[in-house]
């Protein structure tokens, strides 16, 4: 298995590739068109998941005969997983059918695998498609409909609030109808989705945070905190968490685009203060393409929501070298920095000319322009020495994915040191560092090394001055 899948490479002697299973094609233009690929492994937010492992998990359940599970796209274009299941006699003797069993099936992978492994939606069949050679007929899997998801009993929306949140719901989720006792995860949400619903909802006037989805994902209760506890909101700023008595934290996500990993690593935090994502601005809304003019521009929006320090950052990778630039810009102007926490965050190195870099899918492939311009923002950013300590969280495993080496690539080769190069700007004793199990992407999307990541930080947090 070791000499199939990782291959010598044809750019660099010495040096192997990893083969993915993914075929794409050349196109007269140069462009490559991904078409597929030659297994049956998929790509879920990010995770290649083997179907086969999650069809055999369903197969423990004692009502269910056979199983298999594949990827559908879901309403807003991305990759969901659906389940199809052939039941014994006795689950519908017991009341499992229906979004009953979507239910019961969901809560039984939940105790198995992690989430991004669990299926939105559940559809019971006769007997599995078969094609004439006896395989599965894949092309003759209906869509789910909607009995196929984990709905509770139907009671309609009542009131405005309830209404416009189940409109949002029922399109992001890709469900008929969503009733007042739904919940949000049970439908199918996840991480990545409450980003958008949040976003959606600002859209529609309805003002809530993550930590209130999270704490209230049953449609009725998440209505009630949204008419209770509106919440000022900035442009390119997202409210995690918004109660707390100490200066608020913001958060400052990598470059690539997706911040959803904040509301998981949020949601495990034990610290005494609100917390805001701090989104990049796009390339195009700044004077020019460099990591001084990001800054500027996401300065205004952190003092609409705080006005005077001290103030507090963290940053996940090239996220903590753009917290660095605002620290930088906020000192400047005669602000204080009173924490600054970096999560596996390397110095960023001189240009070493261009890269053979391999787009991990298609979706990396289209946002390439959009990486091409902050990994040359992070080349040319020199960090200078600023009089502030620093906490850096660092991943144990050097090893980084495909998709952290696009955020990486910029960045100087200073892995196995813990400081990660910030020594060369910044004095030993500024600098504390602290061991976090995984790699630079593990350590984040893993719930065992999340949970590690989040008491640290937040032991950091609560201990630092206000």
């Amino acid at each position: 298995l070791t000499a199939e899948r990782f291959i010598a490479s044809p750019f660099v002697d010495g040096d192997r590739l990893y083969r993915t299973g993914d075929l794409a094609r050349y196109l007269p233009d140069g462009n490559l068109e991904f078409l597929g690929r030659n297994d049956d492994q998929v790509k879920i937010r990010g995770f290649r998941i083997e179907p086969g492992e999650i069809a055999a998990r369903l197969c423990e359940h004692p009502f269910v005969r056979e199983a298999v599970v594949v990827a559908h796209e879901g309403p807003g274009g991305e990759q969901r997983l659906v389940a199809y299941v052939v039941c014994a006699p006795e689950a519908a003797s017991n009341g499992l059918e229906g979004s009953e069993l979507a239910g019961a099936l969901r809560a039984h992978i939940s105790a198995h695998l992690p989430d991004y492994m669990v299926p939105s939606a559940f559809v019971r069949l006769a007997a599995l498609p078969l094609t004439v050679n006896g395989k599965l007929d894949r092309k003759a899997l209906a869509a789910p409909d909607d009995e196929a998801y984990a709905h509770r009993a139907y009671e309609p929306p009542q009131g405005e609030i309830e209404t416009t949140l189940a409109q949002i719901w029922a399109e992001l989720l890709g469900v008929e109808r969503v009733g007042r006792h739904d919940d949000f995860f049970e439908l199918g949400g996840h991480s990545l989705l409450a980003v958008r619903l949040l976003s959606r909802a600002l859209d529609a006037g309805l003002k809530f945070t993550a930590a209130d989805l999270f704490q209230a994902p049953v449609l009725k209760e998440l209505a009630f905190k949204v008419h209770l506890e509106p919440q000022p909101s900035s442009p390119g700023v997202i409210c995690v968490r918004a109660t707390g008595s100490q200066p608020p934290l913001f958060f400052v996500p990598t470059g690539l685009g997706d911040c959803s990993y904040i509301l998981n690593l949020v949601e495990e935090m034990d610290a005494d203060c609100p917390i805001y994502g701090l989104l990049w601005p796009s390339f195009s809304e700044v004077c020019s393409p460099t990591l001084e003019a990001i800054a500027s521009q996401v300065i205004p929006a952190i003092r609409e929501i705080r006005s005077r320090g001290p103030y507090r950052f963290a940053g996940y990778s090239s996220g903590g070298i753009l917290a660095y630039a605002i620290a930088e810009h906020l000192l400047s102007l005669n602000e204080t920095i009173s924490f600054m926490a970096f999560i596996d965050v390397t110095l960023p190195a001189k240009p070493a000319g261009k890269a053979h870099q391999i787009p991990p899918d298609h979706n990396d492939a289209l946002m390439y322009e959009r990486i091409e311009q902050f990994q040359r923002a992070l080349q040319l950013y020199r960090a200078p020495s600023l009089p502030i300590e620093v906490h850096q969280f660092y991943a144990t495993d050097s090893s980084v994915s495909c998709r952290a080496r696009l955020d990486k690539s910029s960045i100087a080769p200073e892995m196995s040191s813990p400081m990660r190069g910030w020594d060369r700007v910044l004095s030993a004793a500024a600098i504390d560092t602290t061991p976090i199990p995984g790699n630079h992407a593990t350590m984040m999307n893993t719930p065992e090394n999340r949970k590690v990541l989040a008491r640290s930080l937040s032991r950091a947090l609560n201990s630092s001055p206000t």
